[in-house]
């Protein structure tokens, strides 16, 4: 085997990814609430930037002497810089033809894509400046509770309190460990002796059934501690009996001790040919088994929701007969760069490190306030192709949404798809039809018998309205919802109802059935 050792030339054309532009694309992706935080976030580290508030200004300014002349204008060098303006359009371009020639680092476009769940709460930004006790967002962030400790934490102090055999606090604490976050133990027992930290002496298997026993009977809420669901709900039941024995819960626990996997089928008619009751004393008892829980520990635990701002607003001109959109960014901060820095910048008597500092930190600012404001076109165009697509939803609802894909987007405002992801990522827009998230009105669809466009999320709004509307007693099948929607000239298979019906959170013909 020979082995040679040679040199190449070659020539090629690459193109680097600046850290500027890297920055613009990290800023046209975040939704409104992660602008805010990176705009305190740059307050804090860029000693160039600073709020421009009008307001201050003028109540500064204003003489205290009525009679005093007013203060001359400011000179145009001290005027706040502009953030509409367009300092860096070259750039930008770069930036667009980069994005064209690498189109993998876009966003994949998915019809069905939607991102989380948000929930809708007031929003507490990130910390600002901790030296500004006059800020109102510090004094609401320290007024704010303290965050709740895990689901173990919370009920090893629960168990410190209870009043239980010596013999079995440690036990129990060991036992409280290997609860999941629904607070079942779904660890057998014997693995969790097997673990107990103390091996000698091991603790006996009836000191572990005692231990477990004491902690489902003394921990809150009932419940915890459980093996499977139907221990669990016994648990609660036994409970309530306790807290209420005037009230019957017979029925309840027999439904629930011996026809459990019947009750989840909703055989009714099974059940009521196996104990003798009415069909009105089952439906009964399940209605007052929907108060009872099956994941007791996700009570004590704090969901991690995020808040939703609108993006943007959406309204209804009647005068024009047209929808309007407007950019919802009166919460943003206005930025401007401190003129001082900048005179500073080119002054020649200043040292040579500190005027290098502060040009790094004017070029900086400068790139911020021209993402910012391009971000801003960016989005506001995107939008208003949405709005004159989307003219039906906004009059008619989720039913009339049309498929529009994000590539007939970027054709006609002549930018790259990839803007297109980017600008409609995690963002949401309030409309007369609710908050919802701009990527929505992005789907695919299919055709109606008369040649019509139809977005998927139409088919699946068309779904919903028909089992709505369906006799209870005698629900639809899949296959009857594929003729009710061939019937509006929707046809899809069954197979295709059968997964929007799931997405939907729609259960099936038998579990919809009521007696």
């Amino acid at each position: 085997m020979r082995f040679d050792t040679s040199q190449h030339m070659k020539l090629g054309q690459h193109m680097k990814l600046a850290p500027n532009m890297i920055q613009s694309m990290e800023i046209l992706q975040m939704s409104l609430l992660e602008l805010q935080e990176r705009i305190e976030q740059e307050l804090e580290s860029n000693v160039t930037l600073e709020l421009d508030d009008p307001n201050a200004e003028a109540a500064a300014a204003t003489p205290e002497d009525p009679g005093a002349p007013a203060p001359p204008a400011p000179a145009e060098a001290d005027r706040p810089l502009d953030m509409t303006g367009a300092s860096n359009a070259e750039d930008f371009e770069r930036l667009d033809s980069f994005e064209r020639a690498n189109p993998e680092l876009g966003d994949d476009e998915h019809p069905d894509h939607d991102r989380h769940a948000p929930a809708e709460s007031e929003y507490a930004p990130s910390a600002a400046r901790a030296d500004d006790e006059s800020d109102p967002k510090s004094r609401a962030m320290a007024n704010a509770p303290a965050h709740a400790g895990s689901l173990t934490e919370q009920l090893r102090d629960q168990w410190a309190l209870c009043e239980v055999d010596p013999a079995l606090r440690d036990l129990g604490a060991h036992i409280i460990s290997f609860f999941d976050d629904d607070g079942y133990l779904r660890t057998p027992i014997e693995t969790v002796l097997d673990r107990f930290p103390v091996a000698d002496p091991r603790p006996a298997p009836e000191d572990a059934a005692r231990a477990l026993k004491a902690v489902q009977l003394m921990l809150e809420p009932a419940g915890l501690g459980a093996r499977d669901a139907r221990e669990c709900l016994l648990l609660q039941i036994d409970a309530l009996a306790e807290e209420q024995p005037d009230a019957d819960y017979r029925t309840i626990r027999l439904l629930v001790e011996e026809h459990l996997d019947d009750l989840v089928q909703n055989r009714v008619p099974r059940i009521a040919a196996r104990t003798g009751l009415t069909p009105e004393q089952i439906k009964d008892a399940m209605a007052r088994m929907r108060h009872l829980s099956l994941a007791p520990g996700r009570r004590l635990i704090e969901e991690d929701t995020r808040a939703v701002v609108p993006d943007a607003i959406v309204e209804y001109d009647g005068d024009a007969d047209r929808y309007i959109a407007y950019l919802n960014d009166a919460r943003l901060p206005n930025l401007r760069v401190n003129q001082e820095y900048a005179k500073l910048a080119k002054d020649r008597e200043a040292p040579k490190e500190t005027r290098e500092f502060i040009k790094r930190n004017l070029s900086g600012a400068h790139w911020l306030l021209d993402a910012i404001a391009q971000r801003k076109r960016t989005i506001l165009r995107v939008i208003g192709v949405v709005v004159e697509a989307q003219r039906d939803f906004f009059d008619y609802g989720p039913q009339a949404i049309k498929p529009l894909p994000m590539t007939r987007v970027a054709d006609q405002l002549g930018i790259h798809v990839a803007t297109v992801s980017r600008a409609v990522a995690d963002k949401w827009i309030q409309t007369p039809r609710g908050v919802v998230p701009l990527r929505k009105f992005f789907t695919g669809g299919t055709q109606t018998e008369s040649g019509e466009d139809v977005s998927w999320d139409a088919i699946k709004a068309a779904l919903k309205e028909i089992t709505d509307a369906e006799d209870k007693k005698k629900p639809l099948s899949d296959d009857a919802i594929a003729d009710a929607l061939k019937a509006k000239g929707l046809e899809i298979a069954r197979r295709t109802v059968a997964k929007y019906r799931d997405q939907l959170g729609i259960p099936s013909a038998r579990l919809r059935k009521t007696f």
